[in-house]
């Protein structure tokens, strides 16, 4: 195992100890698609729900396209043909949300890229025709798997590193799926965070 950076280090823990000192002004973000791993077509994956999670209290806000179908008088059996027209009224709600919140930090696990991140939803959110009114800029973005690297250095656990940390940790994660459980969730008609 190498030992992580001093500078890093210290800088990450730092990074950490303000969110927590700020926790009023931070969510924790987290969302699910379809696998990015799987796509024959060249479409970018749907994006199934998106949760935000208050850091300081806890409170939760949800989108999802089975809300909006439920919402919309859509049964479940209807869900696919419409998938596109729900998904951009899920993701309108996400976008009036943030942008209701302006100014606020997001601690995320590496939703860093245009694969699987920020960048990721919001080009979804372009290709089903929406245009993003606010974008969470860089700076009030925290990836906590790259800040646990640095605090801890490369090996600090094994991969799936979140899984192996709830491992370590005798954490019972309630309603837990990895990412190919999250897609697979998708495939079968279920979405992972409803």
């Amino acid at each position: 195992m190498s030992a992580p950076d001093p500078r890093k280090q210290k800088s990450s823990r730092a990074a950490v100890d303000r969110l927590f000192e700020d926790a009023a002004n931070v969510w924790v973000i987290h969302y699910s698609c379809e696998s990015f791993y799987d796509r024959t077509d060249g479409r970018s994956p749907r994006i199934t729900s998106i949760a935000v999670r208050r850091l300081d209290s806890g409170q939760t806000v949800s989108f999802s396209a089975h809300q909006v179908a439920e919402l919309d008088g859509i049964d479940l059996a209807g869900i696919t043909e419409h998938y596109d027209t729900l998904e951009l009224k899920m993701l309108d709600a996400f976008f009036e949300h943030i942008g209701g919140h302006r100014g606020m930090k997001y601690l995320h696990w590496n939703m860093r890229d245009i694969n699987y991140g920020f960048a990721a939803i919001e080009y979804r959110y372009r290709v089903l025709g929406g245009k993003p009114s606010f974008i969470i800029s860089d700076e009030n973005k925290f990836d906590l798997a790259r800040l646990l690297i640095d605090i801890y250095g490369v090996g600090y656990t094994g991969h799936p590193r979140l899984t192996t940390i709830l491992d370590k940790n005798k954490i019972q994660p309630r309603d837990f799926l990895n990412g190919a459980s999250e897609a697979e969730a998708f495939e079968l008609g279920s979405g992972p965070i409803n």
